[in-house]
């Protein structure tokens, strides 16, 4: 961790352990310096670091200061959904809300995808045209599933970073990391079979439960530490579940992350349970903090875990190129995959190794955490200052969703429609479970550009929310 990241890490723990109060003045600059024994520069550059995320400002001639209203709203209350096995049919909801939300001119903030201005399109172009240029025609046979041997080489490398050991042939090549998922899904089930998943859920998890014949059972979340450990033993020891999907870092829709002591206790219920555990980690990469987090599969010696994860949400969202580390299910996963989609673009699977080789995949990430973790600070800083009380809300340590929770009296179904007349779009919660039990809450990409079309579209949605608090 850098220097000037201790110092924002400290002053941030101290924030909110409450050692400073909204409104009181921190430390001077040279003060700081002095305390932490660090240049006037370094500290300077923390405290910008600190301004940008939302967590103090500069009073000219005066100081800086803890924002007033800085953590005014309070988290969510835990989940609490009935115990019971559940058919799901969402689809054709989920289709209308997100048709609505692609019109032309809307500020997306319902999309599940990152701003596309962030990712290094160009770059990924020139890639593309060099794979394409120096493209072995054997390569549209030989890249079939298990998919291109360089880009899968080149994954299991970032896994032997983390201290995986991670080999080429275990990875399958999908379309994207919902293909991945519903592969893995199909491979370890039959139609009839019980799932197990968080609640909220991320949407796609239901669509392809509803899809494959399945039915749902809902485990209870911690906005901050995820899917209840306890709730789930109790659930694998009354219940046939055959499987779990869950989200193991920043959530969609929520943006927890289990903590490592709960993703070690969930590896032995997996394996006192014998069923296998599907981790959506399309998030992985997006941390704010100095360190990645560990997956889920990190702590799995028995291949219990079938690790999905795709490029669409940290580097190239048009490409639909996506993964699946499958262990012993990798045969499974490539049979179903040829009976399905049958193969991967193969250029564009070319395009990706190469500029994951070549193309400063670190350095874009970089860029791209820097940029998310600000734009989530500015907007969780005017929700914070102008939303009404009785609102609560999410404060992720990366990715680029926000949860808020309104009162029950509000329904956030009337908020999207309200808000596309007012060219903007919002993600109502209904769409993350298997009944109306998240009605009064609702999900923010606040990956965009911080900008007076975002200002006026976060002012229109208090508006419209504080119409149905009347």
């Amino acid at each position: 961790m850098a220097l000037h990241e201790q110092v924002v890490s400290d002053l941030r723990a101290k924030i909110e352990q409450k050692v400073w109060l909204p409104g009181d003045k921190i430390l001077s600059v040279r003060a700081a310096s002095k305390h932490y024994q660090l240049s006037p520069m370094t500290v300077l550059k923390a405290y910008e670091l600190l301004e940008d995320q939302g967590w103090i400002h500069a009073r000219p001639k005066s100081g800086y200061y803890v924002n007033a209203y800085l953590n005014r709203l309070p988290e969510p209350d835990v989940s609490s959904p009935v115990e019971q096995s559940v058919s799901i049919e969402i689809n054709d909801y989920i289709f209308d809300v997100l048709r609505l939300s692609k019109l032309p001119n809307i500020l997306p903030l319902g999309s599940a995808f990152p701003d596309p201005e962030l990712f290094p399109l160009n770059a990924i172009g020139r890639s593309m045209s060099s794979a394409i240029r120096n493209m072995d025609p054997y390569s549209t046979v030989m890249d079939l599933p298990p998919g291109n041997e360089a880009l899968r080489r080149s994954i299991a490398q970032r896994y032997l970073k983390e201290g995986m050991d991670v080999q080429p042939q275990d990875i399958v090549i999908t379309s994207g990391a919902m293909d991945a998922l519903g592969l893995s899904l199909q491979a370890v089930t039959q139609p009839g079979d019980l799932v197990a998943i968080e609640s909220p859920a991320f949407y796609g998890a239901l669509q392809a439960i509803e899809r494959l014949g399945l039915k749902a059972i809902e485990i209870p979340t911690h906005p901050r530490q995820g899917m209840c450990m306890d709730s789930l033993s109790q659930v694998l020891n009354k219940h046939p579940v055959k499987a779990v999907w869950l989200m193991s870092n920043f959530q969609n829709p929520m943006g927890f992350s289990l903590t490592n002591e709960n993703k070690q206790r969930l590896i032995s219920l997996l394996a006192e349970h014998q069923i296998p555990a599907i981790e959506d980690d399309v998030y992985a990469e997006l941390y704010f903090g100095a360190e990645k987090q560990k997956p889920l599969k990190h702590f799995d010696s028995d291949s219990h875990v079938l690790h999905c994860s795709s490029f669409s949400k940290c580097l190239a969202p048009g490409f639909r190129i996506g993964w699946v580390l499958a262990g012993k299910y990798a045969q499974r996963i490539e049979r179903l995959q040829l009976m399905s989609t049958l193969s991967v673009s193969v250029p564009s699977q070319l395009a990706l190794a190469n500029f994951i080789q070549h193309g400063g995949y670190d350095a874009h990430l970089r860029r791209l955490r820097k940029n998310l973790q600000q734009r989530q600070s500015k907007v969780l800083a005017e929700i914070e200052q102008i939303f009404p009380s009785g609102t609560k809300i999410t404060r992720p340590a990366g990715g680029y969703f926000l949860w808020l929770e309104f009162p029950k009296q509000v329904d956030t179904n009337l908020v999207l429609h309200e808000m596309l007349s007012e060219s903007a779009s919002i993600a109502p919660g209904s769409m993350f479970a298997t009944d109306e039990k998240y009605q009064h809450c609702l999900r923010i990409n606040c990956s965009f550009e911080w900008d007076e079309k975002c200002q006026v579209a976060l002012k229109k949605l208090k508006s419209a929310v504080e119409k149905q608090l009347l």
